[in-house]
């Protein structure tokens, strides 16, 4: 009975409302899924109809034309490697940082917050000029040394103010038993750095497995193209196939989707959880 009394007319009316929001925010997944499974004349007659039949042709043609398994295999190393790399520069420069507090190390993470104001744009010709000048250009490893300059601000952000709740007793004890500087590091604290560590894999991989613009200005072969260089193949001067670049963004978009989905519940165990148990 007392629960009853809690559902309130207030409480229903948000449920509603956020529903109503979720399908909202759904509305473009359905316009690229279902134009997908169309025909270019029928997507060209209604966008918004329901497929008359599911028609998956076009995603036989674009498993072709783009070369998927390359396409994929290339942002999926991408990715994987600017994890790897943004997790260990950006962990060990904010402990570096918070334990070792010095007016040298304030003005450092300052630079690295002032970072993360400037915008991608106004330094992509520089940045073009100085990886061709040091052999980054055309290159898949590169990429993620670019991707290194770009993502560690944020990474390093994130990671200083999480390392500042871990009690410095637990590192103290570690070096009064024998433990070195990075034992200290690699067994005491990066443990418990892993749900803000998960929090930051999942938002660099939404970012770097959708960016088009900085591969697009380092990778030039067409062997290392990523997934969205090779769905922007179906955007030409004159023609655009809307009915091949749909299908193409469906299964470019679906990895990563299903990534986040099985990811999303460490979002707030990064938020919630405390750095010690007990």
């Amino acid at each position: 009975m007392e629960t009853v009394k809690k559902y309130s007319a207030r409480l229903f009316t948000l449920e509603v409302l956020g529903i109503v929001l979720g399908l909202l925010f759904l509305i473009p997944f359905y316009f690229v899924v279902a134009n997908s499974l169309k025909t270019f004349p029928e997507l060209a007659a209604n966008t918004a109809k329901l497929p008359k039949e599911l028609y998956f042709g076009n995603y036989t043609k674009v498993w072709t034309i783009m070369k998927f398994p390359s396409a994929f295999l290339n942002s999926l190393i991408i990715t994987v490697l600017s994890n790897v790399g943004l997790v260990v520069i950006s962990s060990m420069a904010a402990y570096r940082m918070v334990r070792n507090s010095s007016k040298f190390n304030n003005l450092v993470f300052i630079a690295f917050v002032a970072a993360m104001v400037i915008p991608f744009q106004s330094i992509m010709i520089p940045l073009v000029k100085v990886a061709s000048e040091v052999g980054l250009m055309d290159s898949k490893l590169g990429l993620v040394i670019c991707y290194f300059g770009f993502g560690v601000s944020l990474n390093v952000f994130l990671y200083h103010g999480y390392i500042k709740s871990i009690p410095l007793e637990i590192e103290e004890s570690a070096t009064v038993d024998g433990s070195s500087p990075y034992g200290v590091f690699w067994r005491i604290v990066f443990p418990l750095l892993k749900p803000m560590s998960t929090t930051i894999v999942i938002l660099n991989s939404l970012w770097i497995w959708n960016d088009y613009l900085l591969p697009s200005l380092v990778l030039n072969s067409p062997e290392l193209r990523t997934i969205p260089l090779a769905t922007f193949s179906f955007f030409g001067q004159y023609t655009k196939q809307w009915d091949l670049a749909l299908a193409g963004l469906t299964l470019g978009v679906l990895p990563i989707v299903i990534f986040f989905l099985a990811m999303q519940k460490h979002i707030v165990e990064g938020i919630t959880a405390g750095s010690v148990k007990g």
